[in-house]
């Protein structure tokens, strides 16, 4: 009967396309050519009968590379099957040549993308969240921190709404810079150059971007996890407290880094039923 309801559920929920647009169309900024790794891309999988929340969802790779398939595509099936429309952002970086501020210029301009089309996408404009695993999962924390205010006078109509998601999710996601046995400090320098400046370098250590206007926010991490130790993600819940932002923190015994949906890992494969719960408490997703 379990299963049957199950099949029911995906059926009610079956991704209905999967779409693949360049981000900016006339050209992203600072491009530095017209090849294809100075395109990024948004891949839309949209959902029938969705519940009206989308996510923007950033793959890992350590500013450096793109773990598109574990970290993204499984990811948007797996937002689909409980009713959220999926956005995969390929951003650049490092590994196609691009340093800041081109990864965030990238996230809160699909961030922006997706508002605008909401009608189009059948989604509620102020039900969209970002979420990222590993250096995605900074790329996503600098979505949820570094947000800037609606220009509702651009030329450009995307330009004119908000780049502010309206939740976050960080999965074992790079958070504290300049942190030694803390840091992954090969996405720190891939993102900022080793040369970077104490000041810029304080700027995107996320953990101390939080506001009182950062949106409600889901991390998990393991014990486990010798790449991208768990404290960053304690580090950024602790921030969340102090500035009274809704927050749900997970830390799972087993677990080295990368482990996507982690399937094969029990207990920390219930992370996604518990991101689930968590949305449904929110009133992002309905109970």
């Amino acid at each position: 009967m379990k299963k049957a309801f199950a099949g029911i559920v995906l059926a009610a929920f079956a991704a209905s396309a999967m779409v693949r647009e360049p981000l900016w169309k006339n050209g992203a900024p600072g491009a530095l050519g017209t090849e294809p790794k100075d395109v990024p891309t948004i891949d839309i999988y949209t959902v029938e009968n969705g519940n009206g929340a989308a996510v923007v969802v950033c793959p890992g790779g350590g500013y450096h590379g793109l773990a598109v398939n574990h970290e993204g595509k499984d990811i948007a099936a797996w937002l689909n099957s409980n009713g959220v429309a999926a956005v995969v952002l390929e951003y650049r970086m490092k590994g196609r040549g691009y340093e800041n501020p081109a990864p965030m210029q990238d996230v809160q301009r699909a961030i922006q993308t997706v508002r605008a089309r909401a009608a189009e996408l059948k989604i509620d404009p102020k039900r969209i969240g970002v979420l990222g695993f590993s250096a995605g999962g900074h790329l996503a924390g600098t979505a949820a921190t570094k947000f800037t205010p609606a220009n509702p006078a651009a030329e450009d109509p995307i330009a004119r709404e908000s780049n502010r998601p309206d939740f976050a999710v960080l999965c074992y996601a790079v958070l504290a810079f300049d942190k030694p046995g803390i840091t992954h400090f090969g996405s720190q320098f891939n993102l900022l150059g080793k040369n970077a400046s104490k000041e810029l370098i304080e700027s995107f250590s996320i953990d101390k971007q939080v506001t009182k206007d950062t949106p409600p926010t889901f991390l998990w991490h393991t014990d486990e996890d010798k790449g991208v130790p768990p404290e960053n993600s304690i580090l950024y819940y602790m921030a969340c407290r102090q500035c009274k932002v809704p927050a749900e923190l997970h830390v799972y015994a087993k677990g080295g880094h990368g482990s996507g949906l982690a399937k094969r890992l029990p207990g920390t494969c219930g992370w996604s039923d518990a991101c689930i719960a968590w949305m449904k408490n929110m009133g992002i997703v309905p109970k």
